[in-house]
């Protein structure tokens, strides 16, 4: 993760460099404020890898010697079957409709999401995949 956490750190920094360079050279606001987002998205990812790489015990991927074969096995815990990640693509495709036809769909995607993000956090406190 460490890798990776480098890469996305240098990875804003060069699209910070191009935000800035596109934004005095073209004087144009939305690609310059598009650029300047991606630096932002860019170091929240590289901050996180970076953060979480400090934490866990270090991968293959950073190892210089390590093969391909030395990465395999288990990765951690991922939920089952999961029907939430529909109801939340639902609403928000909703949401993002209503910026198109009316405000007035808000209304209707509104608590698709917050179904949809209820069932997903509470997930495993109820039905088949409880924890005991």
């Amino acid at each position: 993760m460490k890798i990776q956490g480098r890469m996305f750190i240098w990875l804003s920094v060069f699209i910070l460099a191009m935000a800035i360079v596109y934004g005095l050279w073209s004087k144009e606001a939305a690609g310059t404020t598009a650029l300047f987002m991606a630096f932002g998205l860019s170091v929240m990812i590289g901050y996180y890898l970076a953060f979480t790489a400090r934490r866990v015990d270090a991968g293959a991927q950073d190892d210089k010697n390590a093969d391909v074969a030395d990465d395999a096995g288990e990765l951690g815990f991922f939920a089952p079957h999961s029907w939430q990640p529909l109801s939340l693509a639902v609403g928000g495709a909703l949401a993002f409709l209503s910026i198109c036809f009316g405000w007035w769909l808000m209304f209707f995607s509104a608590p698709i999401i917050f179904v949809g993000l209820f069932g997903w956090v509470f997930e495993f406190y109820r039905g088949e995949n409880q924890n005991q």
